[in-house]
């Protein structure tokens, strides 16, 4: 325990920084006690802040040899005598202040008087040490090393504090509880410690323990507030019940300034524990837990690294991958961790998520391999937490990752890394989350679109994607020429791409990542630029727009895989028509420009629909369908439900047979064949009173409105499933698929396995559901020879 003690003990005394700091200044500007009473507690602290960072430093720079180390450790050894002194008068004045005002005398007791000069006369001895080497001296290393009259320095302290314990005994009872116990145990526990410290060389004890008690003097003082307020008028109640609101928002304060203290000094960390707590709370919530338990799988959350205090900040910091040694070293966070928080007893949940967070549901994490349920609930739910904020945060050459592609990690380590109960909640979390605010943010990206941009070079400021749908968007902006030379080109353009995030990207690592496809640039003099789209019209004509110079408006929409842009300049109009490769593909426009500064950057919706046939085609339309069509009519499925099969009555047993082929473009585990039940009084999917009770994935997802039924789902990965990546493989490839359904009243059993993913689920729908029909779709895939077998 000592050499545990040495070892962190500079930590310890950072994280006690931190904390007394806050308190200090809580007290100076709480109003619930006397002015003077405020300023002794105010004293007490900051005269314990002080202590505690010199001690730091004196330990810090024992042994330096240089004339730096020769000052800082005369001064900091000076100053931690002399504010051990000062700590302890400004105790009995605030023992004085009780006792004359709690307890009612009309004078102080003289024997605190005469210890408060014993203490100044202490403190004249102490200055004159510092020229007669009375108490202590300094070696050729200089190092720290105790005079002769060193027991003179330990003695009046002790001295003091037996006087205080007993003027404390004496009148004790005068005293509320809630005061008398942290006044007596701020005597009692400095004498147990120096007791302790004589046989633990090396450990500022005495200091420490004083320093805690300072805090706990003033947590008590709250309480005590409290025991007035039950007696107080309910304005006063409230006024105090505030006060206790306020002490529960420090001790968050606290953490959150110790959690980001961990994260400052760790590159890429910043934030990291305050958005992962954040995340736990509500996946506690979301899961059922009450608040309190949500709270303590908060703060939990919050502290989850603190181990890695203990970790060298050249591993922490490391790039590439570690050694075999660097990864023991990374890994024992945990039980350091857990070994810093075991010490706060009272809060004991806070150590589980420091020891387990890198726990695996499937056994085959770490430290102590545990397995499902026999992980802490706390440290399940982090480990979804921690892992989700990994994705979608800044590393080392890695932006956040993009939404979609960190949902299908989470849907690929459900089960296996993470407990499923709690990644489903995540989900759902992502899922109300379509503009991924849940996410690290940086200032040099925007996360709306800007109203402004100023374009030096080409493309050196680029907006955010702005996307081109069936649904007709309007942009309108002012452009202005930034021309610095003759014969410099000014004029503003559009980037028309493809991406997750709908950001413009040119690095390999974030096109890769984000799957960047751009398909051409269209520049506002008149001309365009394919790249990747399949082919590019563009036709200029003067026209009265009405617009005046430098103002110009973007019109765009798009039918399937055609996008058209209008760009309305005064006096002319440019229309580009671009064939994407398929209408699977997401489509959006970025501004930029040269030389110049584009603002008043304003997009709305025009609340018209692109009917078929408006944009002229000019290349051949893309299918993926054009075979075999059995019973039902093939659907080809190009975005998320964009297309359905004709609803399908489900009877007693009810069989579907058909190929399924994801689109070239899918590259996302859920890009695969759905299959959704529902009621309508046509039998058509949103059709006159449509009851939609389930969505089965056929990857094993589910999704349900909770309104019209009730569903169970079992997913069991058996030995033909290989790996995520076949799964995806597989489905490019075109694979059978065969669907079972059995009906008994309102309840319908789906069965269904493909590719190793067995999936049964049950659904009970309300009593008067009506007639139940099944309807395929998906995502991004083909749904072809479909065949009803009863």
């Amino acid at each position: 325990m000592g050499d545990f003690l040495r070892a962190h003990q500079l930590n310890m005394m950072l994280v006690l920084c931190g904390i007394i700091g806050i308190t200090a200044l809580y007290v100076l500007i709480t109003n619930a006690t006397s002015r003077r009473r405020k300023y002794l507690l105010f004293s007490l602290e900051m005269e314990s802040f002080l202590l505690v960072f010199c001690d730091r430093l004196a330990y810090i720079y024992r042994g330096n040899v240089s004339t730096l180390g020769w000052w800082m450790v005369r001064i900091t050894n000076f100053a931690v005598f002399f504010l051990s002194l000062a700590i302890l008068l400004s105790f009995s004045y605030y023992l004085i202040d009780l006792l004359m005002h709690e307890g009612q005398l009309d004078t102080p007791p003289r024997r605190l008087v005469i210890m408060n000069r014993v203490i100044l006369f202490g403190m004249f001895l102490l200055v004159v040490s510092q020229f007669t080497g009375l108490y202590y001296t300094f070696d050729e290393q200089n190092q720290y090393q105790r005079a002769p009259g060193f027991l003179i320095c330990y003695l009046i302290p002790m001295i003091s504090m037996l006087v205080f314990l007993w003027v404390t005994v004496q009148y004790g009872q005068r005293l509320s509880p809630a005061i008398r116990i942290p006044v007596f145990l701020f005597n009692l526990l400095p004498l147990l410690a120096a007791v302790a410290q004589m046989f633990l060389y090396g450990l500022s004890l005495i200091n420490l323990s004083s320093v805690v008690m300072t805090v706990v003097l003033y947590i008590f003082a709250l309480v005590d507030m409290n025991r007035h307020a039950e007696k107080a008028h309910k304005q006063e109640l409230e006024y105090l019940k505030e006060k206790q609101e306020s002490m529960t928002r420090l001790f968050e304060q606290t953490s959150v300034a110790l959690a980001n203290a961990i994260d400052e000094s760790k590159i890429h960390a910043r934030g990291h524990s305050v958005r992962v707590a954040d995340y736990a709370r509500r996946i506690a919530t979301l899961s059922g837990m009450s608040k309190d338990e949500s709270e303590r799988v908060y703060f939990a959350a919050l502290l989850h690294d603190i181990g890695k205090l203990s970790v060298p900040d050249e591993i922490l910091d490391k790039g590439g991958e570690l050694t075999e040694e660097e990864q023991r070293v990374y890994r024992s966070h945990t039980t350091a961790g857990e070994h810093i928080l075991a010490e706060i007893s009272e809060y004991s949940y806070l150590s589980d998520g420091a020891h387990y967070h890198h726990e695996r549901y499937d056994g085959k994490g770490y430290p102590d391999g545990l397995k499902g349920e026999e992980i802490p609930a706390s440290a399940r739910i982090i480990a979804v937490a921690d892992a989700y904020d990994g994705m979608t945060s800044y590393r080392d050459r890695r932006e956040p990752l993009p939404q979609t592609r960190v949902r299908e990690e989470l849907v690929k380590e459900e089960g296996q890394r993470f407990d499923p109960t709690y990644t489903k909640a995540m989900l759902h979390l992502m899922e109300e989350d379509p503009d991924y605010h849940m996410r690290e943010t940086s200032s040099e990206q925007a996360d709306t679109l800007q109203s402004e941009l100023y374009c030096g070079s080409y493309r050196s400021e680029v907006s955010l994607g702005i996307s081109i749908s069936e649904n007709e968007r309007r942009i309108r902006l002012t452009c202005e020429p930034m021309v610095e030379g003759e014969g410099d080109f000014a004029v503003p353009a559009l980037i028309l791409f493809d991406s997750l995030d709908g950001r413009v990207h040119t690095t390999e690592g974030m096109i890769e990542a984000n799957g960047y496809t751009e398909y051409g640039e269209i520049w506002f003099d008149g001309h365009a630029v394919c790249t990747r789209a399949r082919n590019m019209d563009t036709r200029v004509e003067e026209v009265e727009t009405g617009l005046q110079e430098n103002e110009y408006e973007i019109i765009s929409g798009r039918f399937m895989d055609h996008a058209r842009i209008i760009v309305n300049a005064r006096g002319k109009r440019t229309t580009v028509i671009a064939a994407l490769p398929d209408s699977t593909r997401y489509t959006y426009i970025s501004l930029t420009g040269e030389h110049c500064h584009i603002s008043g950057i304003d997009v709305e919706k025009t609340g018209r629909k692109i009917p078929e046939g408006e944009i002229p085609r000019i290349a051949e339309e893309i299918t993926y369908i054009d075979r075999l069509e059995s019973d039902v009519k093939n659907v080809q499925v190009d975005q998320y439900r964009s297309a359905f099969t004709t609803g399908i009555p489900v009877k007693e047993d009810l069989r579907l047979v058909f190929h399924t082929r994801s689109m070239p473009t899918a590259n996302l585990v859920w890009h695969c064949p759905y299959a959704l039940l529902y009621s309508s009084d046509d039998g058509e999917v949103n059709g006159p009173n449509y009851k939609e009770f389930v969505l089965i994935r056929f990857d094993g997802e589910i999704e349900e409105s909770g309104e019209h039924a009730e569903n169970r789902m079992q997913v069991v990965k058996n030995e033909q499933f290989e790996s995520w990546d076949e799964w995806k493989t597989l489905n490019k490839q075109g694979m059978e698929c065969v669907v079972d359904f059995h009906k008994r009243g309102n309840r319908i059993t789906t069965i269904t396995e493909n590719a190793g993913i067995a999936i049964k689920n049950v659904t009970v729908a309300e009593k008067d559901a009506g007639d139940v029909y099944v309807a395929l779709t998906g995502d991004q895939c083909a749904l072809t020879d479909i065949r009803i077998m009863n």
